[in-house]
C-alpha cells in the first residue's frame, strides 16, 4: 500500500501546471469560506459585547428586546420584584442609552452610556488609569479605550467634554474584553447621573442584572421573572438571542450564507474540473497499472490520496493566507470584525472533504470504468 501511495503522489505532482491549478482552486475556497465566516463570528461577537464587558449572569429585559441596543425601558416595581424571589442574591439596574457628545475641538460624536448601579458599581470595567472611586465625582465619567477611542480624539484623565448642555469629565480609562459592533464609543458613569444627563422616558431601566444564589436557582427566578411579564436570560442565553436576531432577522445571515455557498461552488467547480482533467489525462497510466495486476479498490485508494491530499494542503495554504490578511487588517483597522474560531475551522474542512469527496467519486467512476485492452489496443 505504500508504494501504490507513492505511485500516486508522484502522479500528482507529476504535472505541475494541474497541482497548481488544484490547490489553488481549493486554497481560494477555503480563503473566502473562512474569511466570510470569520468576519460573521466576529460580528456576532461585538453585538454581544456589552453582555460579554458587563459579566452579569442573569439578564431582567423585555421580551421584546433581541440586542442590547434597542433596549425597552422597565418600571422601578420590576426591580423591586427581582429582588424579592427567592434564589436571588441581589439585582440591580442598568441604563443603557445613546448620547450626542461635544468635544473641546467643537466636533459631536455619538456615544454609547452605560450606567452602572450607584451602590454596588456592578459590571465595572477595569481601569487601567484612575480609580474606580472617582466615578461618584460630579460630572465624572469613564472612557473604554478600544478601538473606537480615536473619535473622542484620545481623552485623557481630566480631559473634559459636553454632554447635553452639562460638563463631563473623563476620570478613568478602562479596557474592556470586547469592542462594540456599530463604531461607536462607550462612556461608563453611574446610573443616577446616566438618568440626570440624558433626557429619557418615564421609566429608565434598561437592564437588570442579577447574581443567583446559586446556578440551581436560576429556573425558578426565570419562572418568576416570566409570571410578571418579563424576561429572564442567562449571559449564554441572551448572546444566543442576539446571534439569532442577525442571523435570522436581518439581511446580514443571508447574505453570508450566500457568499459562503458561492465560495464552496468556486472551489468545487475549479477543483473538480481540474481533478477530472489529471485522470482523463493520465487514463493510460491507471491503464497500465490495472493490466500489471492492481485491483480496482487500490486504484480507489490511490485517487482518494491524491484528493485528500490536495485538499488538506490546499486547507492549510487557504487558512494561512485568510490569516495573514485578517491579521494585516486589524493592525491597519483596528475595529476590523473578524475572528477565526474553531467553528470556522471546521466548518471550512468539512466542506474542503466534501470538495475532494465529490472531485474524487467523478475521478473513481473513469477510472474503474478502464479496460487495459482497450488503452493498449489505442
Amino acid at each position: 500500500m505504500r508504494g501504490i501511495l507513492k505511485l500516486a503522489f508522484k502522479l500528482l505532482v507529476n504535472d505541475k501546471g494541474k497541482y497548481a491549478a488544484l490547490l489553488v482552486g481549493i486554497t481560494f475556497a477555503v480563503f473566502l469560506m473562512v474569511q466570510m465566516t470569520s468576519i460573521f463570528s466576529g460580528i456576532l461577537a461585538k453585538a454581544s459585547s456589552t453582555v460579554i464587558n458587563l459579566g452579569a449572569k442573569v439578564w431582567v429585559l423585555d421580551p421584546a428586546v433581541n440586542n442590547v441596543a434597542n433596549s425597552i425601558p422597565m418600571p422601578d416595581y420590576v426591580l423591586n420584584a427581582v429582588r424579592s424571589i427567592d434564589g436571588v442574591e441581589y439585582a440591580v439596574p442598568l441604563y443603557s442609552g445613546g448620547a450626542l457628545v461635544k468635544l473641546k475641538s467643537g466636533v459631536f460624536q455619538s456615544v454609547t452610556i452605560l450606567g452602572l448601579d450607584d451602590n454596588s458599581l456592578v459590571g465595572r470595567p477595569e481601569l487601567i488609569e484612575g480609580e474606580i472611586k472617582n466615578i461618584y465625582a460630579e460630572n465624572a465619567f469613564i472612557v473604554v479605550d478600544d478601538a473606537e477611542i480615536a473619535k473622542l480624539e484620545h481623552p485623557r484623565i481630566g480631559t473634559e467634554f459636553e454632554l447635553n448642555d452639562h460638563r463631563g469629565v473623563i476620570v478613568g480609562i478602562a479596557k474592556v474584553a470586547s469592542s462594540g459592533l456599530f463604531g461607536i464609543p462607550t462612556l461608563y458613569t453611574t446610573y443616577s447621573k446616566a438618568i440626570q444627563y440624558i433626557p429619557s422616558t418615564r421609566f429608565t431601566i434598561a437592564f437588570i442584572l442579577v447574581e443567583p444564589k446559586s446556578s440551581d436557582a436560576i429556573p425558578h427566578i426565570q419562572h418568576q421573572v416570566k409570571r410578571l411579564g418579563y424576561e429572564a436570560l442567562t449571559e449564554e442565553e441572551f448572546m444566543q438571542k442576539i446571534s439569532n436576531y442577525y442571523k435570522y432577522k436581518t439581511g446580514l445571515g443571508t447574505n453570508i450564507f450566500i457568499m459562503t455557498i458561492v465560495s464552496f461552488l468556486v472551489g468545487l467547480s475549479i477543483s473538480g474540473q481540474t481533478f477530472y482533467t489529471f485522470i482523463l489525462e493520465n487514463l493510460e497510466k491507471f491503464g497500465a497499472l490495472k493490466a500489471i495486476g492492481i485491483k480496482g479498490k487500490e486504484l480507489v485508494y490511490m485517487i482518494l490520496f491524491q484528493a485528500g491530499l490536495a485538499a488538506v494542503i490546499g486547507y492549510g495554504l487557504g487558512v494561512g493566507f485568510c490569516t495573514l490578511i485578517i491579521t494585516i487588517a486589524k493592525l491597519k483597522v483596528p475595529e476590523y470584525s473578524a475572528n477565526i474560531t474553531f467553528s470556522t475551522l471546521s466548518f471550512a474542512f468539512v466542506m474542503v472533504l466534501i470538495i475532494a469527496g465529490i472531485s474524487s467519486y467523478i475521478g473513481i467512476r473513469k477510472v474503474l470504468k478502464i479496460e487495459p485492452f482497450d488503452i493498449f489496443r489505442s
